[in-house]
């Protein structure tokens, strides 16, 4: 064994989650320490090393916990889906960690925001959401939803309710289009992950708030958008693999509604990124059916009812159909109620603010084609 001499910080890791059989990518420690505050972490295993299962086990028998060096995270994350002993809850719970730590970074109150830290959380971002992608590659929305479902939940509602819109903003992508590249998945993923980033700029008692907000607190929530644009905007980013353009267009224009009575820009119809039209879709998604401690939710039958009222004012009709086709179940339930228009789904609420249904509007059910749109941020129109 080696001891650590210089200063470093590390994360636990699951037994289940490491490989057998096939060279380690990174270190393996312990806590030798027995003191409840002073840690010393100490190397037992190399990286580059073949572990069996019997010295796993032995593993287990001799320490309470491993740990690997938080410089190595990227390596521990790609290992996971190499892991065919892991259950996909641990894999997806680890990802889910990984993602956390770095939302954190720039979500919680007593962090210095600097251009440094924007420029660490994408990267870690990237990562977790490569990871992602990989281990839950096969995953219906059906399944995402079941795999949520699962997951443990965290008392800031901002850090689960990001992750859980970037899973489903993958899966949404892979139904929209099957052919979807790794590149195009890591980014539907990154948008829905960062899509709440302006937030860093609102104070928590607002954002975090499950009750009704104040006309005040409600104008300073809808200037999200643009302070997530805004700090993306002034940022240059050179990590490979981040399409910043596609990032800052679904952070920017998420809340903008199909019907263009959305903000910041009142952009309409495809005006708005598909990849910000998915994150939409998701975001509704998760805030009606993701249980939360303080409220209940909507059934998947009961949730997609209430979508569907939204279809053509706030969702795109294309996406949604193509969502709805892909989630298993009969329609039926809340024929009679509606969300509002201004139902925000990035706040968690005590109660889902329910309506009667409002007289049906006229849709289509013509969808042009169209091409994924890389472009810059689209402005209002002048009137």
């Amino acid at each position: 064994m080696t001891s650590e001499t210089t200063i470093s910080s590390y994360f636990s890791i699951s037994f289940g989650l490491v490989l057998i059989g096939q060279e380690i990518p990174y270190d393996i420690y312990i806590n030798s320490s027995s003191h409840a505050v002073r840690e010393k972490f100490v190397c037992i295993l190399k990286k580059g090393r073949t572990l069996s299962q019997n010295e796993l086990e032995d593993f287990r028998e001799k320490y309470y916990q491993l740990y690997v060096n938080e410089e190595e995270r990227p390596l521990y994350l790609r290992s996971l889906v190499l892991c065919p002993e892991g259950s996909d809850i641990e894999k997806t719970a680890a990802i889910k960690d990984s993602a956390i730590k770095h939302l954190k970074s720039v979500f919680e109150e007593g962090y210095e925001f600097t251009n440094e830290v924007l420029d660490e959380t994408l990267e870690g971002c990237r990562e977790s959401v490569e990871s992602m992608v990989d281990v839950l590659e096969d995953y219906t929305i059906t399944d995402m939803q079941k795999l949520i479902a699962e997951l443990s939940f965290h008392d800031f509602y901002t850090y689960d309710h990001s992750i859980n819109v970037a899973m489903y903003s993958i899966s949404i992508l892979k139904a929209l289009k099957p052919s979807a590249t790794r590149k195009e998945q890591v980014m539907a993923g990154m948008g829905g992950l960062l899509h709440d980033l302006g937030k860093v700029k609102i104070p928590t008692r607002i954002i975090n708030n499950p009750g009704k907000l104040s006309e005040n607190d409600f104008l300073a929530i809808k200037e999200h958008p643009k302070y997530g644009f805004d700090l993306l905007e002034n940022h240059e980013c050179g990590h490979s693999g981040i399409n910043i353009e596609v990032i800052k267009r679904v952070v920017n224009e998420h809340h903008e509604n199909f019907n263009g009575t959305g903000y910041p820009n009142n952009l309409a119809g495809t005006d708005i990124s598909v990849f910000a039209r998915i994150t939409a879709i998701a975001d509704f998604y998760d805030a009606i059916t993701t249980k939360r401690s303080y409220h209940e939710v909507l059934s998947t039958q009961d949730a997609l009812e209430v979508m569907a009222k939204s279809v053509g004012r706030k969702i795109d009709p294309k996406i949604f159909e193509i969502f709805r086709k892909n989630v298993d179940v009969i329609l039926s339930g809340k024929s009679n109620v509606e969300l509002p228009d201004d139902f925000d789904p990035c706040q968690p609420q005590n109660i889902l603010p329910m309506q009667k249904v409002a007289p049906k509007i006229q849709r289509s059910d013509f969808f042009e084609k169209e091409e994924v749109d890389y472009g810059k941020v689209k402005k209002k129109k002048a009137s």
